[in-house]
């Protein structure tokens, strides 16, 4: 207890596993911790008396099975093992943590998600931009940026690290930016220092500087990347010989999502329940190594047209050549991780069978470079002829290791016959040993003379020779007298003894000659790590481009042309997950959007709910994207201008544990979109406003909109879906906002959605007839109506084109009007002195002049003189 004791105070924020003889044992809050994480028995020591002790363990070889629950639980486990054989020990054995596994840092394939990255991410926060760096160690991926926290939090969002590791004296940075959403630890503040981190990362990659990597003007990102080596070092990963290069993550390369778009637009995840995602209907991927980096396209859609064309001509190439395709996916379905594979080898973490899962897929890469030598595609042809075939990986593998060779070392054969002597000998000796013994007692049989001699064997001295006494005058003198007997006498010989030395030890001596082998083989292995990692990325690459071609095939896409004009023009535009979701038989209603700089800069879309307005919304971002990508997109025809910004506001909800509604909420994004636009900006907007009230709605949404139109020096590609038909005035004040609704059919009392969307602006949400379709009570659906009814028939259409402000204030009295007439129970004190204060204040607001900010600023006085 006393070494326990002192191993876990060098390690007290993790779960110490601490082996004893065949068992992994936890002691006191640990035992507690595990016994509920992995519902084993929890029991004490020294039960009653002082030294009382939780105990909770498992056996050493189900290690493999309990250790992801552990970590999958939250928990940072050290895992002490014994550090010399307990045979040899004088005293208690020695024991030390050999591996410190975090959420963050692990090689563990129970751990481990086949076709995700498993991010360590680190954060240097400064008071100008601050620095941020991703490791991945079981794939060697190491990237570094530096931005503000938005630009941090985005990528957050994308990456997704399973851990977050920052200075302490920065936890209220920390807090106020991601609070509780993920893991994270805390590590001493010298840490982040930039001479200990150049230090740091110049010795790892044996360079002067870090001017070859790219990053040299990134002083706070290298500052994270430092911070991220001492961490692995900590947790007891020191051979880190697969982290071979640190990336920039290049802002001006990849189209900027904001968190919310990420969210909103569900990419690669959806905060519903069972919600299918982008990534779910294109990710059709057959390597791990395709799949992560298809999540990392989708989430870094490109900017630059050369590079998206490399990649729409090669889903061309691929999609026209379904036969090259089908023998492509043929092998790529055979092929394993090998960016995992060479990380475990460089950590000495690889097991045999692994070894030979890599050299069968490293055969495959041959097959594959004739495959696609002489393709009409010039990224396929490139990737192609950089596809490495290691051939001497190949052939090193195959003379060392069994055609099968066991789990580990110990299991059964690993190496195979003929590389060693000494092994074979001893494989000899092991498999052939009574037939030796057999074949030396008929050999001394023969030489004495002597019928009757026997070999035996016992545990006091072993194997020895037994001459009955009637022979025992023909024994030579040579032989050793051990033992006599009533009948008989036992000899030992010179050769006997030799043979029983060998064939006692022989099993530990093949154990060892074994692990020798095997050791030098995964060290030749490692001169073979950067050209596999160059492999892993290239076959990824080939294997993301397949699976485009495939889900344009399957679902029908087309190639956009995409270019550097600022028109988004989309013919028959699909929204690719709703249309794989619809019920068989039913077809998705195609529709066509055009916007521009000049013509038709902002398109206003009204309609009912349900009517499909969000879907248009979202699939015309996701259209964008798609072809960023270098996927072809649902549509009949797209002829699309980059976009570099895609922003939405889309969807209502709350933030209640940091206390902010659901308009907080909306007001909160919409202020990052307007204060980070650009001239190629695509903006969603879904029902602006409708977190407060119909009036402060209707004039946030036109400021918003207004301020979109004649913004100084961007103009933002804008679709922009309300409820509020008033809006569809703006058509008549701003040359480039045209209206649009989606279009309905009324039959009888039933509505009919024709999701079409169409020139023109709507009149009616029908939002009664919604509230019937999700079976409201018919008692209340009968009094919306005549409330309705009564304020259609005192509200006068043909005032439609007055001053947007006296129709707010007209609109007012109008409603107070018909609730005072109609109403049996009042549910509005119009006649409050707070309302009435209110009313005054919004009528003396000119919203022609008014601001966003000073919008939300006003919202703020009269919230304050609610009481709120």
């Amino acid at each position: 207890m006393k070494q326990y004791n002192q191993i876990k105070a060098k390690h007290p924020g993790a779960l110490l596993l601490f082996r004893v003889g065949d068992f992994y044992e936890t002691f006191g809050e640990d035992a507690i911790k595990a016994s509920k994480i992995l519902g084993i028995v929890l029991t004490k020591r020294g039960n009653g008396s002082e030294s009382e002790t939780a105990l909770a363990g498992f056996p050493h070889h189900s290690l493999e099975t309990y250790l992801p629950k552990l970590v999958r639980a939250g928990q940072r486990v050290a895992i002490c093992d014994q550090l010399e054989d307990p045979k040899m020990a004088k005293g208690i054995v020695k024991r030390g943590v050999t591996e410190l596994v975090t959420p963050g840092v692990s090689f563990n394939d129970q751990v481990l998600e086949q076709k995700k990255n498993n991010f360590l991410c680190a954060i240097h926060f400064t008071k100008g931009q601050h620095g941020i760096a991703f490791i991945d160690v079981s794939t060697g991926e190491f990237l570094v940026a530096q931005g503000n926290n938005e630009y941090i939090d985005k990528l957050i969002q994308g990456f997704e690290p399973k851990e977050i590791i920052f200075q302490k004296n920065k936890s209220k940075e920390y807090d106020a930016v991601f609070g509780t959403k993920y893991y994270h630890f805390r590590l001493d503040d010298w840490v982040f220092t930039p001479d200990f981190a150049r230090e740091n990362l110049t010795k790892h990659f044996s360079t002067k500087s870090l001017k070859g990597f790219g990053v040299e003007g990134l002083d706070a990102g290298i500052v994270a990347a430092g911070a991220i080596l001492h961490y692995l070092s900590e947790t007891q990963n020191d051979k880190l010989g697969h982290i071979t290069a640190l990336s920039r993550i290049e802002e001006d390369k990849y189209v900027w999502l904001d968190q919310f778009t990420l969210r909103n637009l569900e990419l690669i995840f959806s905060p519903h329940q069972n919600a299918t995602t982008l990534s779910d209907i294109l990710d059709q991927t057959y390597t791990a190594m395709g799949g992560r980096m298809m999540k990392r396209w989708i989430v870094l859609p490109l900017k630059h047209t050369q590079h998206i064309q490399a990649r729409l001509d090669a889903v061309a190439f691929l999609k026209a050549k379904e036969q090259i395709t089908n023998e492509l996916a043929d092998h790529l379905k055979d092929i394993g991780d090998l960016e995992r594979l060479i990380s475990k080898v460089a950590v000495g973490k690889v097991n045999p069978k692994e070894v030979m899962q890599l050299k069968r897929t490293i055969c495959r890469i041959d097959p594959i470079k004739a495959l696609l030598n002489n393709s009409e595609s010039p990224l396929i042809e490139q990737i192609a002829g950089q596809l490495n075939p290691c051939h001497k990986l190949i052939e090193l593998v195959e003379t060392t290791l069994s055609e099968d060779p066991a789990v580990q070392i110990g299991k059964g054969r690993v190496i195979a016959d003929g590389v060693n002597d000494e092994l074979d000998d001893l494989r000899k000796i092991l498999h052939s040993g009574k037939e030796y013994l057999e074949e030396l007692q008929d050999r001394e049989s023969d030489k004495t003379g002597i019928p009757s001699l026997k070999i035996s064997f016992n545990n006091v001295f072993g194997y020895y020779l037994e001459v009955r006494n009637t022979h025992k005058d023909k024994v030579p003198a040579e032989w050793i007298r051990k033992q006599t007997l009533t009948n008989a006498e036992r000899y030992i010989t010179e050769e006997l003894k030799e043979y029983e030395t060998k064939i006692l030890g022989a099993e530990e001596k093949i154990h060892t000659l074994e692990t020798q082998l095997y050791q030098q083989l995964i060290v030749s292995l490692e001169a073979f790590i950067q050209p596999i990692q160059q492999n892993a990325m290239l076959i990824a690459q080939l294997d993301c481009l397949t699976a485009f071609s495939e889900v344009a095939r399957e679902h029908n896409y087309v190639q956009p042309v995409v270019n550097e004009t600022f028109t988004i023009e989309i013919k028959e535009g699909r929204h690719p997950v709703i249309e794989q979701k619809l019920p068989v038989g039913e077809s998705y209603i195609a529709n066509d959007v055009f916007l521009d700089n000049k013509e038709q800069q902002i398109i206003m879309i009204t309609g009912p709910n349900m009517s499909g307005k969000s879907a248009i919304l979202r699939q015309t971002a996701l259209i964008c994207l798609m072809a960023q990508m270098g996927s072809f997109v649902p549509a009949a025809a797209a002829n699309l201008g980059v976009v570099d910004k895609v922003f939405t506001r889309v969807g209502a909800s709350d933030n209640i544990s940091s206390g902010e509604s659901t308009f907080m909420v909306e007001m909160n994004e919409t202020a990052s979109i307007l204060n980070n636009l650009s001239e190629r900006s695509l903006v969603l907007l879904d029902e602006i406003g409708r977190g407060t009230s119909t009036y402060d709605g209707i004039s946030i949404a036109w400021a918003i909109a207004e301020y979109l139109h004649e913004h100084p020096k961007y103009k933002a590609k804008t679709l922009f879906a309300t409820h509020y038909h008033e809006l569809n005035e703006m058509t008549h004040q701003f040359q480039r906002i045209k209206n649009y609704n989606v279009a309905v059919k009324e039959v009888g009392n039933r509505i009919l959605f024709l999701r079409k969307l169409v020139a023109g602006g709507s009149e009616h949400s029908f939002g009664i007839h919604v509230a019937k379709l999700a079976g409201m009570p018919p008692v209340v659906l009968s009094r919306a109506e005549e409330i309705l009814a009564s304020l259609e028939k005192s509200h006068d259409l043909e005032n439609s084109s007055a001053k947007k402000a006296n129709k707010v204030t007209k609109s007012a009295k109008k409603l107070e009007t018909v609730l005072e007439d109609n109403m049996q129970l009042s549910f509005f004190q119009l006649n409050d002195p707070v309302l009435e204060q209110i009313h005054d204040q919004l009528i003396s607001i000119d919203i022609n002049t008014l601001t966003p900010v000073e919008a939300l600023m006003k919202l703020h006085e009269i919230k304050k003189l609610t009481g709120g």
